[in-house]
């Protein structure tokens, strides 16, 4: 994946034999031979979204740069066991359901025997997975990017040293800088120990070996409903059981929320709102769940199911970074505390992504790690996170920029709602995909646009339209002005910035 990789279990120089590596750029390149100390301008500990994005950018910018990876391959979660694989699968049993509940047959599309092959199902996802993580070694060789295997600990401030699975040095780099970008791992549930079989997190989830006949999810956030939908596609009974009076999570609109709630519950998902899990425990080969009710401890039930996946969140990676001993506390929730240029007390060492505040998204590690690097190449150092969109990748999509209404009514500020259902969309309902709306939030003194919220076809691709128009401070009347293609989904959003901005769209 770049053209010098460290690999050595031992200080020593002797040739040592490697583990095969799943990608032949990688396999090539641990073949190789190489010194045990490095010399670097920046040293990048982590190679997911945020971690490659800022070493691709880091070498263009002329730094001499070394990124340190504790896995086998690249890409972090997101690529491994994340954003892409969950993204395939939930493309795939959409299609897969649509084949199987008659869907087709609404369209006049006729088709019979539909039968699932799980092992194809799971290998299309390994291939998309292969191929991506892939592409990050060759882009790596391309810029010249010095990779080390190995656990990246921070050792001085101008020095990290790579650790081998046995906590035997593997290389010790010297560098101007020292960019964490470590990401983040699955939040245990206390009492509830995971065994990737039958009760596993978000990673056993990708990989179940057959679909389960009953399956439990301890809570209803963005990878819940994600991969609940996946499991409850291909023929599980789904139910996901959440703390909160809601579903979707942190910084969803309440109407939207709702209005999902209401579409999955038709398509077979069920939920357990305001309900806590106590315990679970297998007994003659099923799950016995514990629950009891949020607010009154007293109302209690017990359930059973053969699979329970626990998305109870996610926490910072950021256990074993030497952190402490070079005087950089973490925060209360395991953050590392950075400034504006995202500078740790330690001018020298950054920090991005997942183990810093703000959202965990892979896009928002991105655009960190991008400006980091250019702040410490001279550039200046922004970035607005009420501009970081988020999206809810079921189906029927579910995105958001922005404020949402109760973010507006509980910072005091007047606004005006402008929405247009996906139903009265031409496009939309030619694709008979009518399920939702598309909402505006806009100041009502100066219109400019607060929010944006949609739950309906290609959310998740329409929402960075809004983004970019919040990005550069427009109205409502801006976007309801501009011309947009017909018919199109994004016809909808037009009409809901001409609601805002005047209270009367064109087509409903």
């Amino acid at each position: 994946m770049q053209a010098n990789l460290v690999n050595l279990m031992a200080v020593s120089m002797r040739p040592i034999c490697m583990k095969r590596a799943a990608n032949p750029i990688l396999a090539a390149m641990q073949q190789r031979r190489y010194a045990s100390t490095l010399d670097a301008d920046i040293v990048v500990i982590g190679s997911g979204p945020g971690g490659y994005v800022a070493s691709i950018k880091a070498a263009q910018l002329g730094m001499k740069t070394v990124c340190v990876e504790k896995d086998p391959t690249l890409g972090g979660t997101c690529l491994n066991v994340g954003c892409i694989p969950s993204k395939s699968l939930l493309n795939n049993s959409h299609y897969y359901h649509m084949a199987h509940s008659g869907d087709l047959d609404d369209r006049g599309i006729k088709v019979s025997g539909v039968t699932l092959d799980l092992p194809k199902l799971m290998q299309q996802k390994t291939n998309v997975v292969k191929a991506l993580t892939g592409g990050i070694a060759g882009l790596f060789k391309k810029n010249k990017i010095e990779l080390v295997t190995g656990h990246g600990k921070i050792t001085g401030k101008n020095q990290v040293t790579a650790l081998g699975p046995d906590g035997s040095t593997v290389a010790t780099i010297n560098t101007k800088n020292i960019l964490i970008a470590t990401g983040s791992e699955v939040t245990p549930f206390q009492g509830v120990p995971v065994d990737e079989k039958q009760i596993v997190s978000s990673t056993g989830a990708l990989s179940l070996a057959e679909v389960p006949k009953k399956m439990i999810v301890i809570g209803a956030g963005v990878i819940g409903l994600e991969l609940g939908s996946v499991w409850q596609r291909l023929g599980s009974d789904v139910t996901l059981v959440e703390f909160m009076p809601a579903i979707g999570g942190v910084g969803i609109d309440a109407e939207v929320s709702k209005t999902m709630q209401k579409i999955m519950t038709k398509q077979g998902l069920k939920f357990k709102l305001g309900t806590k899990v106590t315990a679970a425990a297998k007994t003659n080969g099923d799950i016995q769940v514990a629950l009891e009710d949020a607010k009154d401890p007293s109302k209690k039930e017990n359930v059973s199911c053969n699979v329970l996946l626990v998305c109870i969140g996610r926490r910072p990676y950021t256990q074993n970074l030497g952190l402490e001993e070079i005087g950089i506390e973490r925060d209360e929730k395991g953050r590392i505390p950075v400034n504006s240029r995202f500078q740790t007390v330690i001018p020298s060492i950054y920090a991005i992504g997942d183990c810093i505040h703000g959202p965990m998204l892979a896009h928002k590690a991105e655009d960190e790690g991008i400006i980091t690097v250019e702040g410490i190449a001279g550039g200046a150092v922004h970035i607005d996170y009420n501009c970081v969109p988020s999206v809810i990748y079921t189906h029927p999509e579910v995105a958001w920029v922005g404020k949402s209404e109760e973010d507006l009514k509980k910072e005091g500020i007047d606004y005006k709602v402008g929405k247009f259902p996906f139903m009265a969309n031409s496009r939309a309902k030619t694709n008979l995909e009518t399920d939702g709306f598309a909402k505006v939030l806009a100041d009502k003194n100066t219109d400019k646009i607060l929010g944006v919220h949609m739950i309906g076809p290609a959310a998740g691709e329409l929402i960075n339209e809004a983004v970019l128009a919040m990005e550069y401070g427009a109205s409502a009347e801006d976007v309801a002005r501009v011309c947009h293609a017909h018919p199109t989904c994004a016809e909808a959003l037009r009409e809901a910035h001409l609601s805002a901005y005047c209270g009367k769209p064109i087509n409903f």
